[in-house]
């Protein structure tokens, strides 16, 4: 398995109101630097929501580039889907379909797709807090093939994993907000391997529209691949526009 990171919402947090709606938040970040060093950063992401009292649509994407003069220029594009459906007031059910593209990670494609049984623990305003277990299956292909430990080389790698997740949303105030979610993934091919995600967000209101935004993203895979590290992280500022 390579190391990557999994698609991801924007990860401010959406307006969500109950009444069939669509509502969407954008966000970009970018970072330029010249002189004894020159590199450019550019962070685009993007998260769609509709929800009614019983379920929940979303769809997201994000793409990031990076540029410096030491390494080539690289690209990490990634989009989900993603269904929710309330069986009863705590417990709902879920399906979810994602796609990466990972240069760094040597993924030139990871197809994902998985559903199972979540828990609603704290579902309040200001605070909720949700648990949730399933099953998934992900494809990935390579853009240069991988060595195995029996000296043989492959070009994709397919396997069945569960997954175990909890996530929660803060609200502090009426203009800050923060976002979390883990999620462990063990690999029922590999016995012992596993992938594991963290990401967090911080989301500060500065209009009615308009919001600064941090958001911390954490990969970690047991068997990246050779050559490349077990962890990676991710940290992005940014400004998001609110569509509402």
């Amino acid at each position: 398995m390579a190391a990557a990171f999994a698609p991801a919402a924007s990860w401010a947090q959406v307006t969500v109101k109950n009444d069939g709606q669509w509502r969407a938040l954008f966000t970009a970040g970018a970072s330029v630097a010249s002189g004894n060093s020159n590199s450019t950063t550019i962070n685009l992401s993007g998260e769609a929501i509709k929800a009614t009292t019983t379920d929940k649509l979303t769809i997201n994407g994000r793409g990031l580039y990076v540029d410096n003069e030491e390494t080539e220029a690289e690209k990490r594009l990634s989009a989900g889907l993603a269904y929710q459906r309330d069986l009863n007031e705590k417990v709902f059910g879920f399906g979810q379909l994602d796609a990466l593209r990972d240069e760094p990670a040597n993924l030139s494609f990871r197809g994902s797709v998985g559903g199972g049984l979540g828990y609603h623990l704290i579902r309040r305003d200001d605070l909720t807090f949700d648990v949730s277990a399933g099953v998934g299956y992900t494809q990935e292909r390579y853009l240069n093939p991988e060595l195995q430990n029996d000296g043989s080389y492959r070009t994709r790698y397919g396997n069945t994993e569960v997954l175990l997740a909890e996530e929660s949303t803060h609200k502090f105030s009426d203009t800050t907000t923060f976002r979390q979610k883990l999620s462990y993934l063990p690999d029922l091919r590999d016995s012992g391997e596993f992938r594991a995600t963290f990401d967090t967000a911080l989301s500060v209101a500065m209009t009615k529209r308009l919001s600064l935004t941090a958001t911390i993203s954490h990969r970690y895979d047991s068997n990246p691949g050779p050559g490349l590290k077990k962890g990676d992280t991710l940290f992005i500022t940014g400004v998001s526009f609110r569509i509402d």
